[in-house]
C-alpha cells in the first residue's frame, strides 16, 4: 500500500515531473514514508540521520532554538514543500526541529546520500531542485528582511495577507482561513511577544477587520489589512 502511495505522491510533485513511470517506481525503493499527528516532532537534525523531506499533506513548523532555549518559528511548511537538509549538507549542530501543526501529516523522505545520488543521475532533476531551493531561500531571506525593517503591526498584517493568499478560502474580499496556529505561534513567526500579538489581533477584531478563533480566522475585507 505504502509503495503505491509513494508512487502517486512523487508523481504528483512538480519536482519529479521529468522522471518516467519506471524511474519513479525505482525511486520508491529508496523513499521513506511517515505519518504523524498534531504536536509530534518529526525531525531533529542533531540526532536523526540527515534527510530531505517532502510534505504531501498537512502543515509543519520549523522551530529554531537559541542558546537560552527561546523558540522562534523559522518557517511554515505546507503541502508540496520540502524541508530537512536542503543545502545537501548534514548539520549535526543544528538548533532546529520540525513539528506537526495539523492532525494528519503525510511525508515522503530520502536519506541525504540517496538524494544526492539521485540528483547526480538526473541532471534535469538537479536543475529543478536548484531552482526550487533558490526560490525557497529567497522567500526566507525576504521574511528576515521584513522582520528587521518593519514594526510588529506591519509584520502581522504582512503575515496575515500572505497566509490568506496561500491558505484562505475566498468569497469576494472576505477570506476564511482554517487556523492551525496558536497566538503564541503567530507571535513567534512575527518575532514579538504573545502579549503584543494578542493585543494587535484584538485591535483588528475591535475594528471589525477580522474575527479570530482557534478554529478559523475570518478576514472580512482583505483590502482593509
Amino acid at each position: 500500500m505504502y509503495e503505491e502511495l509513494k508512487y502517486w505522491y512523487l508523481r504528483d510533485h512538480k519536482l519529479f515531473s521529468t522522471l518516467s513511470g519506471s524511474q519513479l517506481k525505482q525511486l520508491c525503493i529508496i523513499t521513506g514514508f511517515k505519518k504523524a499527528k498534531k504536536g509530534e516532532v518529526i525531525y531533529f537534525p542533531s540526532t536523526d540521520l540527515p534527510r530531505v523531506f517532502l510534505l504531501k499533506k498537512g502543515n509543519i513548523k520549523i522551530v529554531s532554538v537559541d542558546e537560552d532555549g527561546n523558540e522562534t518559528i523559522k518557517d511554515i511548511i505546507q503541502k508540496g514543500d520540502m524541508f530537512g537538509e536542503l543545502e545537501l549538507e548534514s548539520d549535526k549542530n543544528s538548533n532546529e526541529y520540525a513539528k506537526a501543526l495539523t492532525d494528519e501529516i503525510f511525508i515522503c523522505s530520502f536519506l541525504l546520500s540517496d538524494f544526492e545520488n539521485l540528483l547526480l543521475q538526473h541532471p534535469t532533476l538537479a536543475l529543478s531542485y536548484t531552482k526550487f531551493v533558490g526560490l525557497k531561500m529567497k522567500r526566507i531571506k525576504n521574511n528576515y528582511a521584513n522582520l528587521i525593517s518593519k514594526d510588529a503591526k506591519t509584520r502581522l498584517l504582512t503575515f496575515l495577507k500572505e497566509w490568506a493568499e496561500r491558505d484562505g478560502k475566498h468569497n469576494d474580499n472576505r477570506i476564511v482561513i482554517d487556523n492551525y496556529l496558536t497566538q503564541n505561534d503567530i507571535a513567534q513567526i512575527i518575532c514579538t511577544s504573545r502579549q503584543t500579538a494578542t493585543q494587535l489581533l484584538n485591535e483588528l477584531e475591535e475594528k471589525g477587520i477580522l474575527h479570530y478563533s482557534r478554529k478559523e480566522i475570518i478576514i472580512e475585507n482583505i483590502a482593509l489589512l
